[in-house]
């Protein structure tokens, strides 16, 4: 099967972060050149490169780049940190480079983060019944975290186990990330799957052809609460009112150990004209789940149940 190397999604060469450039998938593939962490945060900030654990280790990058071209690492760590507020990995990987500023801890942070995933898939296998149809919301693979992925992770290593028979992929308006990437990394895994509209997902549950919704997560509070790309919320109460069961797989590195709740998880409001250019609008990023919709959440160190304030690792991961 197909690998989406890690350095083709986001690496460090001697003078620029090169990311692949989210925007202009699937069309065609161009990458974006950062010279300057300011650069970096604005590449995170219009979404060229986007998933919580990519854009923690696009940041880790160029906090390395910053230090090799003697800038304010301060500065440098507030600029990248203000680029988008929900994920936690995001200052999670700042705060990991922030007594190392090296090349070499941020290459690491990179490489944990895609063995992160690999661990979770392998977890997560159990959690898919035999010849699975799975929907799944967003973006949650490779291009999301740097390699591999977790969502969809999670069904790449479900379908090599011969778990999964179809995906049905939410296109995830506005902005399109499952109709444009998820539906890309699957045609490149060659795991077969459909696109479907966002509000197509009801109807489809209702006639029985959805047996699990995966997810990824860009927080996680203490009782499970996971902050997610706006609709998940909706997906949960479909897949409750079902009894489809929901699974969340994200690493460690994006559970919140300062937020109890999601009352603490702060959600991103992006500019109007991503929904409409002539009319008011509203455009959160993302929503909240409450933890009793949840089934299982998957991280690296296993599958964690309710009550998820007993369950789940009380501390992020650690940066070596």
């Amino acid at each position: 099967m197909p690998e989406l190397e890690p350095q083709r999604i986001v690496r460090l060469e001697d003078d620029a972060v090169v990311v692949l450039d989210q925007r202009r998938l699937p069309g065609e593939e161009v990458e974006l050149r950062c010279t300057t962490s300011a650069e970096v945060a604005e590449a995170i900030r219009v979404l060229a490169v986007r998933g919580a654990p990519a854009i923690g280790i696009a940041a880790a990058y160029g906090i390395a780049l910053a230090a090799g071209r003697g800038e304010d690492l301060d500065v440098a760590c507030e600029t990248l940190a203000a680029s988008r507020p929900t994920a936690v990995n995001l200052r999670w990987a700042l705060e990991a480079m922030r007594d190392d500023p090296t090349r070499e801890r941020a290459a690491w942070i990179h490489a944990d983060e895609v063995e992160r995933c690999r661990r979770m898939g392998a977890h997560a296998v159990e959690l898919f019944p035999p010849a699975a149809r799975v929907l799944t919301h967003c973006n949650a693979g490779g291009l999301a975290t740097g390699g591999y992925g977790t969502a969809l992770g999670a069904v790449r290593a479900a379908f090599e186990a011969g778990r999964v028979a179809h995906v049905w992929v939410d296109e995830t308006r506005p902005l399109l990330q499952g109709a444009r990437l998820t539906a890309w990394e699957l045609e490149q895994l060659a795991i077969p799957h459909a696109v479907i509209a966002d509000g197509a997902a009801a109807s489809f549950m209702a006639r029985g052809e959805v047996d699990l919704v995966v997810t990824g997560a860009d927080r996680i509070a203490g009782n499970g609460d996971t902050a997610n790309k706006i609709g998940t919320y909706g997906l949960a109460v479909l897949a409750a009112h079902h009894a489809v069961p929901l699974v969340v797989v994200a690493p460690t590195s994006t559970l919140d150990p300062t937020a109890e709740t999601a009352a603490e998880i702060p959600i991103e409001e992006r500019d109007p004209a991503e929904v409409t250019e002539r009319f008011a609008a509203r455009n959160p990023a993302f929503d909240v789940t409450p933890s009793s919709l949840v089934t299982a959440i998957v991280t690296e160190r296993g599958i964690h149940r309710a009550p998820y304030a007993e369950t789940l690792p009380r501390e992020a991961a650690t940066a070596r």
